[in-house]
């Protein structure tokens, strides 16, 4: 087993199910290393290695794990670039039209479909805890606040605006 926690290791100590598959884990294993204590099963489909420290941004880094097209949007943004003092009670993330909505349970979600031009503008890659997180920049935030001011409230967009 020493040589699927060396996969783990090289991959920031947290994959996919499927990524660890494809790397040469059995899925058997999985569940072994699960057992043993040697694996955290953080989310569906999710598994962190036991000794590496828990994400600073659990939902973030797990939900652009579970959801690779995610680009984080509106509250999420805003929270994320320090334009508000609400802390989301969902994780709000973008996808393109043509993508289903996934099903997820935990953490509470809300998908906004974008155009294919709105969902790529604005793109900015982040790396939390070792995984390449997608989030739209400040200035994409804080229009899309003002363009989705009936479904996140006025409030929560003329704020944005004052601390932009």
């Amino acid at each position: 087993m020493p040589t699927y926690k060396k996969i783990f290791t090289a991959n920031n100590g947290i994959l996919r199910a499927s990524k660890a598959i494809e790397l040469g884990v059995p899925k058997h294993t999985l569940y072994e290393m699960v057992k043993t204590g040697e694996l955290v099963r953080e989310a569906q489909g999710i598994y962190r290695l036991s000794e590496t420290p828990m994400p600073g941004n659990p939902d973030l880094v797990n939900l652009s794990l579970r959801v690779p097209r995610a680009v984080f949007c509106l509250i999420s943004a805003l929270y994320f670039h320090e334009l508000t003092t609400q802390i989301p009670h969902q994780v709000y993330f973008a996808l393109p039209r043509d993508v289903k909505t996934p099903k997820i349970d935990h953490p509470p979600i809300r998908v906004f479909h974008f155009s294919a031009e709105a969902y790529q503008a604005g793109i900015v890659e982040h790396e939390l805890d070792g995984v390449k997180v997608k989030i739209y920049d400040r200035e994409k935030t804080v229009a899309d606040c003002f363009k989705f001011r009936e479904k996140i409230g006025m409030d929560v967009a003329s704020s944005a605006q004052g601390l932009s």
